[in-house]
């Protein structure tokens, strides 16, 4: 699998010095939810490529990780997240007259939501083509808090695309990185549905 830390900078810093203005916000935001359409129907294995997440308790590089992108709509993507045999997991992109928004799904075993769920963010820029940014909205701050995950109000949130290649999830904050990829050249079987969701 093709890692995207140094490829990426070269694009990033490219797309923002020729993206301005709202019109090109909007052709940059849509060519990046395109890209993920694209994926749409397909399973993907992904591995941990972030040396902190075992030392901060994450034993997701222990187990089989596949994203299923599952859903796609005109203004929306959902995404499960299986981590072995937990489902309770699925990403929901969507387009907003502000740009993207991401929001994680979280769901218990029955269906019934988490008591941490829908939280996430909007695009504060426009981003590039192959990567964008959600930095935790109110709502997100205000669950956290009300959970007493206070450290979590800085969360910045991220995926990256390059098609045919590697998808990434990323997880950012003072003291925190966390990011799996997952490759895209190699389509899995795809998983059951996510807890909460029917076939």
């Amino acid at each position: 699998m093709k890692h995207l830390y140094s490829a990426m900078t070269g694009v990033v810093l490219l797309a923002s010095g020729c993206a301005s203005g709202d019109d090109a916000r909007i052709k940059t935001q849509a060519a990046f939810f395109d890209s993920l359409y694209t994926l749409c129907g397909q399973a993907f294995e992904g591995q941990m490529v972030s040396d902190d997440a075992v030392d901060q308790g994450t034993d997701w590089d222990l187990r089989r990780v596949v994203m299923h992108v599952r859903d796609c709509e005109e203004e929306v993507i959902r995404i499960p997240l299986h981590v072995a045999d937990d489902r309770s997991r699925t990403w929901i992109i969507s387009r907003n007259d502000n740009g993207l928004r991401l929001k994680h799904d979280h769901r218990h075993e029955d269906g019934s939501e988490d008591a941490v769920t829908q939280y996430g963010g909007d695009t504060a820029d426009a981003g590039t083509p192959q990567r964008q940014a959600f930095p935790a909205d109110d709502y997100s701050k205000e669950l956290f808090l009300r959970e007493g995950l206070d450290v979590s109000v800085d969360n910045v949130w991220a995926m990256e695309i390059v098609v045919g290649q590697v998808f990434a999830y990323e997880l950012s904050r003072p003291e925190r990185f966390f990011r799996v990829e997952f490759d895209l050249e190699n389509p899995v079987a795809v998983p059951p549905p996510a807890w909460g969701y029917t076939e």
